[in-house]
């Protein structure tokens, strides 16, 4: 078995500064001022060992995580990662003191619960080797799990607990959880659980079975009636083997159609797209050899009209006397010849114009032919690729019509398996059933063996010299012959119950049980969480001297501040690993020899938040 030590306690949040105590591995000492935060390290430390509930203070607004580090048993580093307000702690095996953004190697639940598997308090008690520890819980000898908040209890003393009245040992002051927190004492100090022993119930437990008999045989025959057909379990676990083959083997073959399917579409998307850009090129040469083929009958035009202007001048000039018909020269300014000239010149530009439009047409015609062939290449390709086309079409026709059934069977399958698996469902709610009733119905009526009630008397008295030895240490006057009432689970000392003391002596009292129980533990090698943390364990013993009246009968007590120096002076020597949380500072020689803080109250104090 094993121990834990606490490495640090650290808040966290984006854009805050890190507020971070890091515990020594013996004494560390939190001193100062009320209202810095020391109570709230306290609370913060039981609230992320399992703690259920943290009041947050204002100048905790803005941090998201608290972490808290630990060495377990084994040396290993772990942190505890919780968001105040939730019930989930993010646990990382290694040491890490700021925000943390990486995901967790493990999530339990912060607060145990006997019906959860994972929660911190199975972690850690399996760290420590008492996962299997039970505990007895009640008259009857029944048992539970030893829990973390068992331990944590009886070694995290809050301020408010440390003068409370109600017993050290006793966590809630109910009678139904007395025996457990009892059986807790008994284990700490003895290392032996409780026996898991079959009790049986009592007269009343019997009138309750037989009613919850009669439930769950209604339950029964309600179960029994949504069974969907008579088949029996091994029928259904018979069937539905055979219909998950079938589902696997029309899976397949979905696959395989659907695969088919998938690659014909691609393929038709890609035959579409290309028969568009033939289509649209197509268009392109179509409109082209038009545009070309009316310029080509224009220059055909355009010559044929240039060869009658040519004739036709020549027979004019030829036959018209007059007033020339190329110049428009009167006959009496006409020279000799003057006709034939003038028809010389119309010849020459209107060959020259037409030598013109013949190399157009001669560039022209070339061109018209590559988009005759080209437009003629892109029909033959054209039609290709729409046969193509067209078979894909016809392929995902047939495709679709084969997925159809298949898909259809393979529903049909998959709600055949749901139903076989509903109807075994039930088959086995109702054996689950059937079992309870039949282990109800089949217990006896009295315990075959009860176990131990209470600690041997040699193991007590050894406690009780641990005990007497730690308050003559501190030189706690007025508190002779002080011991553990294991009947009463409750502390006596000078022949009065610590309830019964003033509350600086509670306190005293409760702080010497506590680091009593710890010491016990860990020099006998005995189960034991590994530290104490004690808050405001001595802070009515500040005054050099003074009387506290305790009973009207009793004389008054005289305190001297020497306990608070001989206090610090016994826990230099603890053999655990112990932090104390006090207003008043320590002596100079625990501030040279242990971890200290000091928070202060001043203008810009320095306390645990910023």
């Amino acid at each position: 078995m094993g121990s834990l030590q606490l490495v640090h306690l650290t808040y966290a949040g984006s854009g805050k500064p890190s507020a971070q105590i890091v515990f020594g591995s013996e004494l560390t000492t939190i001193y100062g001022a009320s209202d810095t935060g020391k109570t709230f390290i306290v609370r913060s430390v039981e609230y992320m060992l399992g703690g259920s509930q943290l009041t947050m203070v204002p100048q905790a607004e803005g941090y998201t995580q608290i972490l808290l580090g630990l060495l377990l048993p084994d040396g290993s580093p772990l942190t505890l990662v919780r968001r105040p307000g939730t019930n989930s702690t993010h646990l990382h095996f290694e040491d890490l003191r700021d925000l943390v953004h990486r995901p967790a190697d493990a999530i339990v639940n912060s607060v145990h619960n006997a019906r959860s598997k994972n929660s911190l308090s199975i972690h850690l008690m399996r760290a420590m080797g008492l996962d299997e520890v039970l505990i007895r819980k009640n008259e009857a000898g029944g048992t539970r799990s030893l829990t973390l908040t068992d331990l944590v209890y009886l070694s995290l003393v809050t301020e408010d607990r440390m003068i409370a009245m109600p017993s050290p040992v006793l966590r809630t002051g109910t009678a139904t959880t007395r025996t457990a927190e009892m059986s807790v004492m008994r284990f700490l100090l003895t290392g032996e659980g409780d026996p898991s022993i079959d009790t049986g119930p009592n007269a009343g437990q019997r009138r309750v079975n037989r009613g919850q008999i009669n439930l769950l045989d209604q339950l029964v025959i309600d179960l029994y009636a949504k069974l969907e057909t008579d088949e029996s379990e091994r029928d259904l676990k018979d069937r539905l083997v055979r219909v998950k083959t079938s589902i696997d083997a029309q899976s397949t073959a979905l696959r395989t159609a659907d695969e088919r399917h998938r690659e014909a579409v691609r393929e038709r998307m890609k035959r579409s797209r290309r028969l568009a850009g033939l289509d649209e090129r197509l268009a392109e040469v179509s409109d082209l050899l038009g545009r070309f083929s009316l310029l080509e009958a224009q220059y055909r035009s355009d010559l044929e009209r240039l060869v009658m202007v040519n004739e036709a001048g020549s027979i004019l000039g030829y036959f018209r006397v007059g007033t020339c018909v190329f110049c428009g020269a009167d006959p009496e300014h006409q020279h000799a010849g003057h006709s034939e000239q003038e028809a010389t010149q119309l010849h020459i530009a209107v060959q020259a114009e037409a030598a013109k439009t013949t190399a157009l047409l001669t560039d022209l015609l070339p061109t018209i032919a590559d988009l005759a062939r080209e437009q003629e290449e892109i029909t033959r390709t054209w039609r290709t690729a729409q046969n193509d086309l067209q078979a894909l079409e016809e392929l995902i026709a047939e495709a679709e019509a084969q997925l159809a059934p298949l898909r259809e069977g393979l529903q049909e399958l998959l709600e055949a398996r749901s139903a076989i698996e509903r109807g075994l469902e039930l088959h086995t709610r109702i054996a689950e059933l059937e079992e309870k009733r039949s282990r109800l119905d089949g217990e006896a009526a009295v315990p075959a063996t009860r176990p131990a009630d209470y600690i041997a008397a040699r193991i007590v008295n050894d406690f009780d010299s641990v005990l007497q030895r730690t308050l003559a240490d501190w030189d706690v006057p007025a508190v002779d012959n002080p011991g553990y009432d294991q009947y009463n689970a409750e502390i006596q000392a000078g022949g009065r119950p610590r309830a019964g003391r003033g509350k600086g002596v509670r306190s005293v009292l409760h702080s010497a049980f506590t680091t009593s129980l710890a010491r016990f533990c860990i020099e006998r090698d005995l189960p034991h969480i590994g530290f104490v943390v004690l808050d405001s364990p001595v802070v009515t013993y500040r005054q050099p001297v003074k009387y506290v009246p305790q009973d009207p009968d009793l004389p008054d007590v005289r305190i001297t501040s020497t306990v608070v120096d001989r206090f610090y002076e016994d826990m230099l020597a603890f053999p655990g690993q112990a932090v104390i949380i006090e207003n008043g500072d320590p002596p100079f020689g625990v501030l040279s020899e242990a971890t200290t803080y000091n928070f202060t109250a001043a203008d810009g104090r320095r306390g645990f938040l910023p």
